[in-house]
């Protein structure tokens, strides 16, 4: 028993100091006042914070394939912003409010992607999200 407990020990203080070693960056949201940065990078990957389907002007659609073609704008635009495209994207988790309307959002979702070249994706349904939105996407 005591011999596990120092390889856990061992174990764990190594995956720390890996994680010490990786370099962290990160990308203030446009927002100052943003409790979030837009994006951090660790090493090589990026990991985008979740986006909503707000419009330049603070607007939210009022449908979800509306929604959903904004949110996914929305992260296409932060990638752009970064120097990255939907290409580079190779996982999506997705919150949705309601999953009746999961082929709706499912619909746009994949036009903003290559054919065969779908990044993997998780998703669920929630009981709320930010400011009203049907979808969230990071």
């Amino acid at each position: 028993m005591v011999n596990l407990t120092k390889l856990t020990l061992i174990a764990v203080l190594l995956s720390f100091s890996q994680l010490a070693l990786a370099k962290l960056k990160y990308f203030p949201h446009p927002n100052e006042n943003a409790p979030y940065s837009l994006a951090t990078q660790v090493d090589n990957i990026v990991y985008l914070s979740g986006q909503i389907p707000l419009d330049e002007n603070g607007e939210m659609p009022a449908t979800m394939q509306a929604q959903a073609k904004q949110v996914m704008l929305n992260v296409k635009r932060a990638l752009d912003s970064l120097g990255l495209g939907m290409e580079d994207v190779f996982k999506c988790t997705v919150m949705i409010d309601d999953i009746s309307k999961w082929p709706d959002f499912n619909a746009v979702y994949t036009t903003f992607f290559t054919k065969g070249a779908l990044p993997a994706r998780s998703a669920f349904g929630v009981d709320g999200l930010p400011m009203g939105a049907m979808v969230e996407v990071e």
